[in-house]
């Protein structure tokens, strides 16, 4: 009986037997391997769509950056032609308040091509002072019956700019209170 099962397990390790085995084995393997591969290639892949992703990001918000910073540039530049076009329209304002024929049409249509571009005169005649928009060079005396009263911009000596929200130059004002 052992020489049958010896005779059975030698007829079943035949070397065509052996050689199936280790086809199935090194396939197997390869299999495995194959998923591995392709497993650490995909993680492969992710972290460069990661890392590409990141730099179109990075890119996007340089070029906001860039932008936003042009704009201030060109918007700050704007401004300094618009101050030293200011002089121009003091001289012009003085001239027709003193009744000089022929330049108000000079100054209206300056200060309008001005104002289309973000001028603003600063209006601040009978208005609460405000030291942010004004500089105070007169002071009268104020109500001596009602001290809580606060100083009031009684006169505008020259007039004040501002320039896209930013005060470009105060005004010159004479304040009572």
């Amino acid at each position: 009986m052992t020489d049958n099962l010896e005779n059975e397990t030698e007829s079943s390790n035949t070397p065509s037997d052996s050689a199936s085995v280790d086809n199935e084995m090194v396939q197997d393997l390869e299999s495995a391997f194959a998923e591995l591969d392709i497993i650490e290639v995909v993680k492969e892949r992710d972290e460069f769509k990661d890392i590409a992703l990141r730099v179109q990001a990075d890119f996007e918000n340089y070029r906001k950056r860039a932008a936003t910073q042009l704009a201030d540039e060109v918007d700050r530049s704007t401004g300094r032609i618009i101050e030293s076009l200011l002089p121009v329209l003091d001289a012009c304002e003085a001239a027709v308040s003193h009744g000089v024929e022929g330049v108000e049409q000079v100054w209206s249509s300056l200060f309008g091509a001005v104002h289309k571009h973000g001028l603003e005169a600063l209006d601040l005649s009978g208005k609460p002072f405000d030291p942010s928009l004004a500089e105070a060079v007169m002071h009268e005396e104020g109500d001596p019956a009602d001290p809580t009263t606060e100083p009031m911009v009684v006169e505008v000596l020259r007039t004040g700019y501002r320039w896209k929200g930013r005060v470009l130059r105060a005004a010159m004002v004479k304040v009572r209170g």
